[in-house]
């Protein structure tokens, strides 16, 4: 799977009519703030219908227009596809939608999967370190793209969970609907174990490869381990938790057991990576387990996904950065830089792509 052009218009401060990409490491060169980060971010978009960083769609917009639009012609099995997003400014609203072959895309757990990507920014190499929101955000937005069902789960669960926070607020002032707390905990157990099933079973599937990869780096100096820790410790006991907690939910007018509250342990060598880790041990810990994202979709689907590389090799040393570059030549690699270092171009393979000013040359 590979992209093969690219238009972007009013999507942050990007102006591209049709930049063709090459299959395989386009390198996106220019000095800071002139759109390369947009570029890759544009491309999550249509993968994932939602940015990484923006905290809602309006902000992608750029200030001078009302609208934005990111186009890409996507190439699997020697077989081309069209995929579309539109932003739309409307006063104080902000509407979305996303196109498929100029088909309307009505769900957004049918987009999951259209365009494979994995993305690896600095913030991800925070995973290790962050707190467990970067690590359920990770979990969540990867099996998202292998399982649409997981998608649908995660979803009515946030739904269920909304609406239980809410009357917690009304009991605090009002215990006579406590009785209506069951319907709420009910959904929340029943979605809430099919999440933790899926949660369990990647993060299984990402320890074996990631232990691996992070020994080859370490050259078998290290072990990393990857332990999925769910706030409910038993999936049968759901139900049970949730019951368990209703005088300190009420009082704190919010849910404080469920998999809102899960999160993944990392050690090496037996040691917690997060509290104890160097910053190098950290580092190399969210490249194997980056690299085994990749892994994990290629077994999964078949395909390989697109790569967006966004100013990571400056946050590498020079043994990590050759490892990565020699672990993507079979796959579409986006990667940006504000420099050409010989490691880049001696990259078989490769395109150079400059940006500036929201433009591409």
């Amino acid at each position: 799977m590979w992209v093969s052009n690219i238009s972007a218009k009013g999507f942050r401060n990007l102006d591209v009519d049709c930049q063709e990409l090459s299959q395989g490491v386009n390198i996106l060169h220019g000095k800071n703030a002139q759109g390369k980060t947009s570029f890759l971010e544009a491309v999550y978009f249509c993968s994932f219908g939602r940015s990484l960083r923006a905290v809602s769609d309006r902000e992608l917009i750029n200030f001078d227009q009302t609208f934005a639009h990111v186009r890409l012609d996507i190439n699997k099995d020697d077989y081309a596809t069209t995929l579309d997003a539109h932003i739309e400014k409307f006063g104080s609203k902000t509407k979305k939608g996303l196109a498929l072959n100029q088909v309307p895309i009505r769900h957004m757990k049918d987009l999951f999967g259209r365009l494979l990507v994995v993305m690896f920014s600095p913030e991800d190499l925070r995973i290790v370190k962050a707190g467990p929101y970067e690590r359920r955000r990770f979990m969540d937005m990867e099996i998202c793209q292998l399982s649409p069902v997981y998608y649908a789960d995660l979803k009515e669960y946030h739904r269920a969970l909304k609406q239980r926070n809410a009357l917690l607020k009304i009991l605090q002032k009002d215990k006579t609907q406590q009785d209506c707390l069951c319907i709420w905990d009910s959904q929340l157990a029943n979605y809430g174990k099919r999440v933790m099933a899926a949660r369990a079973k990647f993060i299984k599937r990402v320890d074996i490869i990631a232990r691996e990869i992070h020994a080859t780096i370490t050259q078998g100096a290290e072990v990393l381990t990857l332990e999925y820790a769910p706030s409910v410790n038993d999936a049968e006991n759901y139900l049970a938790s949730l019951e368990k907690n209703h005088t300190r939910d009420i009082a704190q007018a919010t849910t404080t057991v469920g998999i809102h509250k899960d999160d993944i342990n990392f050690t090496i060598n037996g040691i917690s990576a997060r509290y104890f880790g160097s910053q190098g041990q950290q580092r190399t810990a969210a490249l194997s387990v980056k690299l085994a994202e990749i892994e994990i979709i290629k077994q999964s689907t078949n395909e390989t996904p697109v790569l967006l590389l966004d100013d990571v090799l400056s946050e590498l040393d020079g043994s990590r950065q050759h490892f990565l570059l020699e672990q993507i030549t079979n796959l579409q690699t986006l990667i940006t830089c504000t420099g050409l270092e010989d490691i880049l171009l001696g990259m078989k393979n490769h395109k150079i792509i400059q940006v500036s000013q929201g433009r591409m040359a």
